[in-house]
């Protein structure tokens, strides 16, 4: 199946992904955990430019989330190893292919080296308008909802806002994802069925799309399949199919 096949009328704007399953496929090959991530980098990179190529506005992967910490530290040394390279190697491509970078999260908890390429790689893609990639990292779903209402606390009580103009619009302005429209589809791989404390506010109404592929063997084939299981879907957001047929 390609990209041609597809409906570009009825193209998911916003597509977030769960990428699971590094781990298990590098010890299914007796290697060491990090040889999955790596190994992952690649299917990162082929998604991108599907979106880019068929007209994905918005991709969001969920790349390091709050809780991974707490895995052993040459892991996570790892992680960010591959985290910084992959910045470094990727930014001629986003400047080529007009790719703008984003992040989600608490960045101050990156070392310094990863958030410094990080920023140094939102800033110089900041005009790109194609795609926007949107990487979760050091991110937690229940984090970002606790500090919006934080900060939605702290300018009630500046006397900046009343509690009765706290909104849906008010309060989706203070996540991390202010300006970005809500996943029309949630994708998760490595064949668990959980949201992992990814995007709980935003993927409301998100349809959700899980695979037994592991995150190193997503390429196109399997992304299509997704976004063709999307558009066979009926959204209704709490509507009867009668209701949004009629007329």
């Amino acid at each position: 199946m390609s990209g041609n096949s597809l409906d570009v009328k009825k193209l998911p704007q916003h597509v977030a992904i769960i990428m699971d399953g590094n781990g298990r496929w590098a010890q299914r090959r007796n290697k060491p955990r990090l040889f999955g991530h790596k190994a992952g980098a690649e299917s990162v990179r082929e998604t991108v430019e599907v979106c880019r190529e068929i007209g994905v506005k918005y991709l969001t992967l969920y790349a390091f989330s709050s809780e991974n910490w707490r895995r052993p530290e040459q892991e996570v040394s790892g992680l960010m190893s591959i985290l910084k390279r992959y910045l470094e190697v990727e930014l001629p491509r986003m400047l080529k292919n007009d790719i703008r970078l984003m992040s989600i999260g608490d960045r101050n908890r990156l070392p310094d080296s990863v958030r410094s390429v990080l920023e140094k790689t939102i800033s110089k893609t900041a005009s790109n308008s194609k795609l926007t990639l949107n990487l979760a990292l050091s991110y937690g779903g229940r984090d970002e909802i606790l500090r919006a209402v934080k900060d939605i606390s702290s300018r009630c009580s500046a006397g900046e806002i009343e509690p009765g103009d706290i909104s849906e619009e008010l309060f989706s302005e203070s996540l991390d994802t202010s300006g970005i429209p809500d996943p029309d589809i949630l994708i998760r791989t490595g064949g668990e069925a959980r949201l992992s404390n990814f995007l709980l506010w935003q993927l409301s109404y998100a349809e959700i799309f899980f695979t037994e592929t592991m995150w190193p063997d997503f390429r196109r084939d399997v992304f299509i399949q997704a976004l063709s299981d999307y558009q066979n879907r009926e959204r209704r957001f709490g509507r009867t199919g009668e209701q949004l047929h009629s007329g």
